[in-house]
């Protein structure tokens, strides 16, 4: 079987030089990132993908978010030496690497568009945007021409989540501890972004737009029940505003709209979890992706795993061939072999 890799990460020297010398937030980068080396290193990082038969993968960034980095001024050459990093290896190694995501300095919406723009005169097949903003919701008006940037293009928006310690737990503390921000954290970032694209009216205005939620589709699929007829009921329990009106304007119940997203089957090998979001999305909107390299053999463990789960699951070969490469295919526009 052909795979294509839907979502993992690397950083382009460049960038991820300018990132280790900066003054700036971007000289700490976690030392997560720092011990993995195929992040980083192309040989390495060719190494990993040379293991695999007919694998390729389409690129993108790692953390943190660019916009955390600095100035929008600093963001945007961050952005810019990212983006053209990764055009230049997929064009150097298209054997390996037949695509990318632009990252974009989305601390500055305007640099953002052109920064879309010019990315895609590049050949970038998508953009890579984190669930928040330095903290704002993704639905805040001024950067709702990003959304629609990619809409025009006919480009997907793939929604990275993003979460640090310094968001706690409970109100008494003023951090997360034991990794909770990133176990459970991430999951409920990557959900609370796609509900505000939904009932903020977001996917009604572009209804040309199509945006995958990471680690397949996050809390949703699990929590379908919520979702459906439990949103259904929106504003049943709010008391202090009137949410009914929210329903009333949309065009759909709340339940399709998160059954239009795409989702990936980046969940660390789980079965089960992979189990419930096939079921819940279906194959024509599942994509394979392994998050490479960030498994704890630092490259190949993810991408072995994954795909040993979807084999050991029935299904027709049809099915079995869109998760694997030809949504991948569609989604991103690339050539069908």
């Amino acid at each position: 079987m052909r795979y294509i890799d839907a979502f993992n990460h690397f950083f382009p020297k460049q960038l991820w030089d300018k990132m280790l010398s900066s003054g700036g937030n971007a000289k700490d980068i976690g030392k997560r990132m720092r011990g993995v080396p195929a992040i980083y290193d192309i040989d390495e990082r060719l190494r990993v993908v040379d293991r695999f038969d007919d694998y390729t993968q389409v690129l993108s960034l790692g953390m943190p978010p660019l916009e955390s980095l600095g100035t929008p001024l600093e963001t945007a050459e961050y952005a810019k030496l990212g983006n053209d990093g990764l055009a230049d290896l997929v064009a150097r190694y298209p054997d390996r690497f037949v695509g990318f995501l632009a990252s974009l300095p989305m601390n500055d919406p305007d640099a953002s568009v052109r920064e879309a723009e010019r990315a895609f005169r590049l050949g970038a097949n998508g953009l890579q945007i984190h669930t928040n903003v330095n903290g704002a919701p993704l639905d805040e008006e001024r950067f709702f021409p990003i959304f629609e940037t990619a809409a025009k293009h006919g480009k997907p928006v793939f929604l990275h989540p993003s979460r640090a310690s310094d968001m706690p737990d409970y109100k008494t503390e003023d951090k997360s501890r034991y990794e909770i921000w990133w176990t459970f954290g991430w999951p409920y970032e990557t959900s609370a972004a796609m509900a505000r694209l939904v009932f903020s009216g977001l996917m009604d205005r572009l209804p040309e737009l199509k945006v995958l939620a990471h680690h397949l589709g996050a809390m949703v699929p699990y929590f379908e029940g919520r979702v459906g007829p439990g949103w259904d009921q929106l504003g049943k329990r709010t008391s202090d505003e009137d949410l009914t009106e929210v329903l009333g304007r949309l065009k759909k119940r709340p339940f399709d709209y998160f059954k239009d997203f795409y989702a990936d089957t980046a969940v660390f090998g789980s079965r089960p979890a992979t189990l419930c979001g096939l079921d819940f999305y279906g194959a024509d909107r599942v994509l394979f992706a392994s998050d490479c390299p960030f498994d704890p053999e630092k490259g190949p463990g993810y991408i072995r795993d994954t795909i040993a789960v979807l084999e050991s699951i029935d299904m027709s070969n049809e099915d079995r061939e869109k998760i694997s490469f030809r949504n991948a295919q569609s989604l991103f526009g690339l050539e069908r072999v």
